[in-house]
């Protein structure tokens, strides 16, 4: 019942202008007529739960029946949410003073919440000056995250304009290993780590690497990319960014992607793993997490995670990420 409720709601509020641009899209692409890619598109909306961004982004188009079956959709990912997730916690998540109160132990770094009375905790905090992260609270995406240096004499300045700009979480920065500096040295590129809970035990599932492009944020919403790596960390595939270009070598950088080894990488699936036992009735969690210099650092938590999966194209075998879900979890 509730999947047809879900499909109906997606029919009533679809972006059909949205829907018949990406299938002339993807019609010039493969030479095929547009409208029964469009055809094709409702077909897999009904069948798959696939909309049509799933449709474009997992290419779709090049699948046969039993390939598309193991694809996770946005529709099986919100189904994922729904029944594993206790959405009566999300404020643990969603609220970054909470998460960083209740992870502490997993951030590795000290921070700061600017309440409007703690003036003098804040200059103590500074010290004699430092590199600072601020955001928002309640922001998503990387919007509204900034990295400040901060000195003894502008502190009380800041202070002020740190909450004036609605950034009144302040977290000292990050030091990334090497290794991350090597690919792009401006953010830190943070891997979003899946983990599952069940049974009182956690489960690592799938792990995204993602880079910032010219900004101090490695967010795919604010200009930054991703890529795959295996379970060992090791990159397989191109980056990919927002326009849907693909990068063997990073542009700026003009490193390699593809073969890259995150350095640390067990210790940061054990860090999650670890995590997920914190709350585990938000049994399927998107964890972001920095490779510190000789440590892995969690970054935060997401209840309500994206969906990531390799391009049909970047593979041999053209299969999703399902069958490994369905290993864990009754869907």
């Amino acid at each position: 019942m509730r999947r047809t409720i879900y499909l109906i709601k997606r029919i009533i509020h679809l972006d059909y202008r949205n829907m018949f641009r990406i299938a002339k899209k993807i019609s010039k692409k493969i030479h095929k007529n547009r409208f029964s890619i469009v055809k094709d598109m409702i077909k897999c909306g009904l069948k798959y739960q696939a909309g049509y961004y799933d449709y474009q982004e997992f290419e779709f188009y090049l699948l046969n029946a039993e390939e598309r079956k193991t694809y996770l959709t946005r529709g099986i990912n919100n189904e994922i949410i729904r029944k594993y997730n206790n959405k009566e916690k999300s404020d643990l998540f969603d609220d970054k003073i909470k998460f960083n109160d209740l992870f502490k132990k997993f951030l590795k770094r000290n921070y700061i919440y600017l309440d409007g009375t703690n003036e003098k905790e804040f200059i103590k905090f500074i010290g004699n000056g430092k590199d600072v992260i601020a955001k928002p609270v309640d922001g998503e995406g990387g919007h509204g995250v900034e990295k400040y240096t901060i000195t003894k004499d502008n502190a009380k300045e800041m202070y002020n304009k740190l909450i004036e700009n609605n950034q009144k979480l302040v977290e000292e920065v990050i030091i990334q290993h090497k290794d991350m500096n090597k690919i792009y040295d401006k953010s830190v590129n943070t891997l979003r780590m899946f983990t599952f809970v069940k049974d009182g035990k956690a489960y690592f599932l799938q792990a995204i690497l993602k880079f910032g492009n010219g900004s101090v944020c490695d967010n795919f919403s604010s200009g930054g990319m991703y890529t795959f790596t295996d379970d060992n960390g090791v990159v397989i595939a191109p980056a990919i960014d927002q326009a849907d270009n693909y990068f063997e070598k990073h542009p700026i950088s003009k490193e390699n992607i593809i073969g890259f080894q995150v350095p640390l990488f067990d210790k940061a699936v054990e860090l999650v793993k670890e995590a997920a036992l914190v709350v585990p009735d938000m049994a399927y969690v998107g964890w972001d997490v920095a490779i510190g210099e000789k440590e892995a650092v969690l970054v935060e938590g997401n209840w309500f995670p994206g969906v990531f999966q390799m391009k049909p194209s970047f593979k041999k075998d053209k299969s999703g990420i399902l069958p490994k879900y369905r290993k864990y979890m009754d869907i």
